[in-house]
């Protein structure tokens, strides 16, 4: 679905029946159709009403979404729909009794999905050719359902990113740069102007962008930096025992230990080193910081629900959190056990200096001086992103790391996931740096595996 946000439409209003899963995904998406009209199923409201207890943020979706439904309608009542505001359509809630005719000779069952389809179905046939009615849903499989039924279905994507491909990668390469400035940075203050390259970048340079400079007799590593109009020399540096193998994790550890650098992307493919990077980085200025907070999303494989998992909450969840336990012993395990360094990752984590949890859990804490680390970011919506990065205090430092390649979302794809929607949203900022890693390092074998698989 083009963003009827930034599209107007030129025909008669249309109307727009929305499923479950949309509103699920954005509380506001009914908001986002500007003069066409928005059609509620009975039935999707009913299956809000089963969401609306819980922290995660489709719990807080339901509840927003309920309270902006009460703000709506007042004292009023649905009959012909209310008005979404001025310039917008109107919002309508269908009650449909029973399915429709051809909704039961084709499919079987009653189900939620079928009953949207049905909703569908009969302002089609009631609207004929007044509006065109549109089915939005996150579900590829019910899109397909109101396809074969004739029922025109799009993806709600106002929060979708055009193309991955064209993606924001935090690098670039410039060749043939003058020796003589290349010279110079080798040698202190280790910066010069920036006048050079944005001249050869005809003024089109983003701040914090890392940059590999070359010429025929030598290169390096340089970051611009817009607030002082310089381009600074990046050097390899160890974090908490873990050095930097390659170009790109020299960038991203250099983005993650600069204090002036708040908001912080990784992207690439698994064994690039990027949940290492962040947890080392953490780890080697932990000084600056009250606390180390490391949390994904718990999104299960095949969508199969923890609740079908053996054990007690704390062994349900264990298994996902496994991944950031064994980068932390990775981390600790480059010291021998005596070491102060090896017993102070203990220390932090007895004392809750070092806190690794389900994302859910780290929702409602307060975010003031904390070096927040988001694992498998691919995998939260572009709300839960806005939330998360909104509880950011004074002080505080937010990661995200995910491939966007690799994602177990049930509704969410490589360009409507939330870490996509961010680089695309938050490049050019002074505050945020992204940087994309390529190169596998994990081992020979794996980086063969991720290539050929």
């Amino acid at each position: 679905m083009k963003s009827e946000k930034t599209v107007k439409t030129k025909k008669s209003p249309k109307t727009f029946v929305l499923d479950t899963n949309v509103i699920l995904h954005d509380a506001t998406s009914i908001q986002m159709f500007q003069e066409n009209d928005v059609v509620i199923p009975l039935t999707v409201i009913e299956e809000l009403d089963h969401f609306k207890r819980g922290s995660q943020v489709i719990n807080l979706n339901a509840r927003e979404f309920a309270r902006t439904l009460d703000s709506l309608t007042g004292s009023a009542i649905f009959n012909g729909g209310v008005s979404l505001g001025k310039g917008r359509g109107k919002l309508k809630i269908a009650i449909s009794k029973g399915l429709h005719p051809e909704i039961k000779d084709v499919f079987r069952d009653d189900t939620p999905d079928h009953r949207v389809l049905s909703v569908a179905l009969d302002w089609k046939e009631k609207l004929k050719n007044r509006s065109q009615v549109i089915l939005v849903s996150k579900d590829v499989n019910l899109r397909m359902k109101a396809k074969a039924l004739g029922i025109p279905a799009e993806d709600y994507t106002t929060d979708r990113v055009k193309s991955i491909e064209e993606l924001y990668s935090g690098k670039g390469i410039i060749e043939n740069f003058d020796d003589e400035l290349l010279i110079k940075l080798f040698h202190p203050p280790y910066e010069i102007t920036a006048q050079p390259l944005l001249k050869k970048l005809n003024g089109e340079a983003l701040p914090n962008k890392y940059y590999i400079l070359k010429n025929h007799n030598r290169s390096v590593l340089a970051q611009l930096d817009m607030n002082r109009e310089v381009l600074r020399k990046v050097d390899k540096i160890s974090v908490y025992g873990i050095t930097p193998r390659n170009a790109e994790q020299t960038f991203a550890v250099d983005a993650l230990v600069n204090p002036a650098i708040q908001l912080v992307s990784m992207t690439g493919k698994a064994g690039t080193g990027k949940t290492l990077l962040a947890l080392a980085s953490a780890l080697a200025v932990k000084k600056y910081y009250r606390q180390i907070f490391i949390a994904r999303p718990i999104v299960p494989l095949s969508n199969k629900d923890i609740g079908f998992l053996p054990g007690d909450v704390e062994s349900k969840l264990a298994p996902y959190m496994q991944p950031l336990w064994d980068n932390l012993k990775v981390i600790q395990d480059q010291f021998p056990e005596h070491d102060k360094q090896h017993q102070a990752i203990d220390t932090m984590i007895k004392d809750e200096k070092l806190v690794i949890e389900p994302l859910s859990y780290i929702r409602g804490r307060s975010l003031q001086r904390i070096f927040f680390i988001v694992d498998e970011a691919q995998n939260l919506t572009p709300h839960e992103i806005k939330t998360i990065i909104t509880r950011a205090g004074e002080g505080a430092k937010v990661v995200f790391t995910g491939d966007i390649y690799q994602i177990d979302h049930p509704y969410l794809d490589g360009q409507s996931n939330g870490l996509s929607y961010l680089i695309d949203r938050f490049k050019g900022q002074k505050l945020y740096a992204h940087i994309n890693l390529e190169k596998g390092e994990r081992s020979e074998l794996a980086e063969l595996a991720s290539n050929l698989l």
